[in-house]
Parts: structure tokens; sequence; C-alpha cells
């Protein structure tokens, strides 16, 4: 993903069962943060960071979405046991971290079909401004993100 270039479409289930999809965001800067698994050590606390600061990234006319491809179902029940309130979405099918290059394809840990830990801020035009995967076990760099937040 180049930055500059024009952000993939989306479509993910939300946890109400409810599709989102880019359209629902125009005019609006957005995070797209893909985590691995919910109910992980990591995934858990950037989520819990990323929906601490939820009223800094509105100040920034900023929208979050923590990816996973965990089922909505999942999803919810991971979001109420540890007061998530960005919102959580499902990418079950892989489509979204397949367009955002993220899925895991090799082997890890015995495991493949999995999104990497990614960022992506894309502007109120559709453009992708930032684009970044995070080492494993590693949180995103949100100072960064905030700092390309605050440059649009």
């Amino acid at each position: 993903m180049e930055i500059g270039s024009k952000a993939p479409d989306f479509k993910l289930v939300s946890i109400d069962l409810k599709p989102i999809t880019n359209k629902d965001y125009e005019g609006k800067n957005i995070l797209l943060l893909f985590f691995p698994l919910a109910f992980t050590s990591v995934c858990t606390q950037e989520m819990c960071l990323a929906s601490e600061d939820i009223n800094t990234y509105k100040d920034l006319n900023a929208e979050i979405i923590g990816i996973s491809v965990d089922s909505p179902f999942v999803l919810k029940k991971f979001g109420e046991e540890n007061n998530i309130e960005i919102t959580l979405a499902s990418d079950f099918d892989r489509v979204a971290s397949t367009a955002y290059d993220t899925l895991f394809t090799d082997d890890f840990l015995g495991l493949t079909g999995f999104s990497k830990r990614s960022s992506y801020v894309i502007d109120k035009e559709g453009m992708i401004r930032y684009a970044a995967t995070a080492e494993s076990g590693k949180l995103p760099d949100f100072d960064k993100i905030k700092e390309v937040l605050q440059s649009l």
C-alpha cells in the first residue's frame, strides 16, 4: 500500500451484524486497526489504548475501526468484556485483510489466515496517508498516527 494511493473499498460486519463500508465514513478521516485475534494480550492492549483515546481521535475528525477475522459474535463479547468503545468489525471472509495486504499467508505459529497488526490512516478523500505493520508483539505507533491525523 503506497502513501497517497486510493484506499481499497472495504465491507465489514459490525458487532450488531450490520454492514460497515468506507462510504459510511465519507468526509471523515479513518484509522483502520487490523489486529490478529480478539482476547490475546497485545490485541486487547491495542484496542483498549485506542478506545481510551477515542476523544482525541474524534477531535482529529477521525473514526477508528478495529478489524479482525474473528466473528462478530466474538468481537461483541471482546468489546463488552474490555469496555472497548471504538467500532469493532469482522472481516470474517478476509476480503478487507487481503485488499489491504495484511493477511498472514505464511505459517505463523502453525496458523494462517488472520490479519497482521497493521494500521492505515485514510483521509477524507479516501487516500492512504499512513500505512504500517507492527512487528510481532509490538503495538502500533499511535504517536505517529496522531501526528499524521493532525496534519490532515
